[in-house]
């Protein structure tokens, strides 16, 4: 059994703070903390949203807590770029996303002449595959034509324990939540033709900030809590309601048919405390909810 700690959405700012006033350094230290006891973990994977503001001291700064915990443990800790993020500081501070226990690169740049953050490394005979869904100002994801080439020769060649796929904007329609559509990667359907038939076991994803699942081309698709925020989606449908309380996911993957996911929150007296409240059609702020 191979076992993942996902995290996604960390928000670090260069201050630490992310832009609604949230102590994202506190948010990491707290699931961290909270993780610790998780046996038989064999790495972690971080996809997406690393810095708030896209700064090298931001990535620099989840570098060092996620890197300290993945050292104490002797895996390995993989990051993929989210809409939050800036390549170039992405690059600077972690390199191919790609880390071994004691920092090192492990990764090999699936686009070595472009600013791409998309790489490949092994776990064993399992491979790990980030791409980069990052649209430089945008809330969406997309991935174009020359990476989803890289991607499709990459999978032509399968592996013996299969692949996981990483990107942080989920490539998954959810229609009861009308404002996801705008948010998620725009081209779901071209992903499905690369990644279908493949050796691709899961598909982990974040941006969402609360956990969700589905299939894409048949393959199991898991998005995971955020860790600075969540959205509670009990507010009613055109409305955004961020609160507090770190999340994390264990994904485990016993065999190639059936991978299984489970949540865990951080232990915070103040969970559920909300910090943002806007309407999702107007993008207008709403102190109190109607």
């Amino acid at each position: 059994m191979t076992r993942i700690l996902h995290l996604s959405d960390i928000h670090v700012s260069a201050g630490g703070p992310d832009m609604d006033g949230v102590d994202a350094v506190a948010a990491l230290e707290g699931i961290l903390r909270d993780a610790r006891h998780v046996p038989g973990l064999d790495a972690v994977v971080v996809s997406g949203d690393i810095a708030d503001d896209g700064s090298a001291e931001g990535c620099r700064s989840v570098l060092d807590r996620v890197g300290a915990f993945a050292a104490e443990r002797g895996i390995p800790h993989i990051y993929s770029t989210g809409n939050h993020d800036a390549r170039g500081p992405f690059r600077e501070v972690l390199g191919s996303g790609h880390r071994d226990p004691d920092g090192s690169d492990r990764g090999r740049l699936l686009h070595p002449d472009s600013d791409l953050c998309a790489a490949v490394s092994f776990l064993g005979e399992l491979r790990i595959v980030t791409v980069d869904s990052l649209v430089p100002g945008k809330p969406h994801g997309f991935l174009d034509e020359h990476q989803l080439a890289c991607l499709t020769e990459e999978l032509a060649t399968p592996t013996r324990d299969g692949t996981i796929l990483v990107l942080h904007h989920p490539p998954l329609h959810l229609a009861s939540l009308p404002w996801v559509a705008d948010v998620v990667l725009q081209n779901i359907s071209t992903l499905g033709r690369v990644v279908r038939s493949s050796d691709v076991r899961v598909i982990l994803a974040g941006h969402l900030h609360f956990q969700a699942s589905g299939f894409l081309a048949g393959v199991p698709v898991w998005v995971t809590p955020g860790v600075v925020t969540r959205i509670d989606t009990t507010a009613p449908p055109h409305l955004v309601r961020g609160v507090l309380g770190a999340g994390a996911s264990v994904v485990d993957l016993v065999d190639p048919a059936s991978p299984a996911f489970h949540v865990i929150s951080a232990r915070d007296p103040r969970a559920g405390e909300q910090i943002y409240l806007y309407d999702a059609a107007s993008g207008e702020d709403i102190a109190e909810e109607g």
